[in-house]
């Protein structure tokens, strides 16, 4: 009885040791992104083919939430993220099964254009002042490319932007770009109230909230800062299409 308990005993404490690790190996904070752009004249068969893509084949981590976009260079276009996903879900994923892969070629893929891009995003809590599954149908997307070497230093920037967002109580989540082109943070504003929020009058101009919580000619050197250490940024608005995403 004695060696049985303490069996079961040693189990636990591994298990107990171990746990940390899973959890750690296993955090869903990873998003994949897909830009397509459809033909002019077929959005609509385009929007029933993707819709039904969507329902049969993307659920659980590979759930899809479709947005259009609305502003900016790539108008006209839809941003399909899928996840919150970890990486091993992707290694466990595997290759997609060739009927999967038919469906998107055979129906959807026919009426798009070639014009097309993907990546991955990782979530970063820190700098965030929005969990990473509280989300809003209505987002601006800012997307912030450092100069080669200045990474650290645009973390810096966004870790003062993040005191000057929870002051104005801005809900704002922030990604890194993972093996997808240039070094990118993405600052994704999600609009819990719509649009409204980008009202004059709304909030406190930025400039009063930035320097009450960074200090007195903090906004002078924030400027500075951009110039400095920031390659490029633009920015577009987005509106989640609940009728094309999974359900």
């Amino acid at each position: 009885m004695r060696h049985r308990f303490n069996a079961k005993l040693s189990t636990f404490l591994l298990f107990i040791m171990l746990a940390p690790f899973c959890g750690i190996g296993q955090t869903k904070n990873v998003v994949s992104t897909h830009r397509v752009f459809p033909k002019m004249d077929k959005v609509m068969e385009f929007e029933k083919a993707l819709a039904a893509h969507a329902q049969k084949y993307h659920s659980g981590d590979a759930h899809w939430r479709v947005f259009e976009i609305q502003t900016g260079p790539d108008f006209g276009g839809y941003h399909i993220t899928e996840g919150p996903k970890s990486w091993e879900s992707e290694d466990a994923r595997g290759n997609i099964s060739p009927e999967h892969q038919a469906d998107w070629n055979k129906n959807v893929a026919i009426y798009l254009t070639d014009r097309q891009s993907a990546g991955y995003s990782v979530y970063q809590d820190s700098l965030s002042t929005v969990a990473l599954g509280d989300f809003s149908d209505k987002i601006n997307i800012t997307h912030v490319y450092p100069k080669v070497g200045q990474s650290d230093e645009v973390v810096k920037i966004i870790k003062k932007l993040k005191k000057n967002w929870i002051a104005a109580g801005v809900t704002v989540a922030v990604y890194t770009a993972s093996s997808s082109g240039p070094a990118q943070y993405t600052l994704v504003t999600r609009y819990k109230q719509g649009l409204k929020e980008r009202a004059a009058g709304f909030r406190k101009p930025f400039k009063e909230t930035y320097e009450a919580v960074n200090g007195e000619g903090s906004y002078d050197q924030y400027l500075k800062d951009v110039a400095e250490y920031v390659q490029e940024s633009w920015s577009e608005l987005l509106f989640l299409r609940k009728d094309l995403s999974s359900k």
